[in-house]
């Protein structure tokens, strides 16, 4: 864990939906000029959420069922999910501070295991 895995329609129910983690998820296009400023962002940041928040990319133009499923309207944009429901939405390259106040608080939310 701690890195940020490609997923698709295929696995999207299981590795988000069904997952009893909060996830974000990374709706990207290897077009997207923003999209490669973002995703080194994310790599730094997912290591220090390893175990608490999965990290999952899904490309457009691949899996644009999903995008349109989550009205993803422009890229990037990442979706937060809690027990399996988007909780919140960050369009664009969003400051690193933002991001790392919103997936704490996705973290404190998170159900305790054990």
């Amino acid at each position: 864990m701690g890195s940020i895995q490609e997923i698709t329609v295929q696995d999207f129910g299981t590795k988000v939906l069904q997952s009893p983690h909060p996830v974000l998820v990374d709706f990207y296009a290897s077009w997207c000029m923003p999209c490669r400023f973002l995703a080194p962002m994310l790599m730094d940041l997912a290591p220090h959420y390893a175990g608490r928040i999965g990290f999952y990319a899904v490309d457009i133009d691949e899996s644009p069922e999903l995008a349109s499923r989550y009205d993803v309207r422009g890229v990037p944009t990442m979706l937060l999910f809690l027990g399996g429901n988007a909780v919140d939405r960050l369009t664009g390259v969003p400051q690193e501070s933002t991001l790392k106040e919103k997936l704490d608080r996705l973290a404190t939310l998170a159900p305790k295991s054990g």
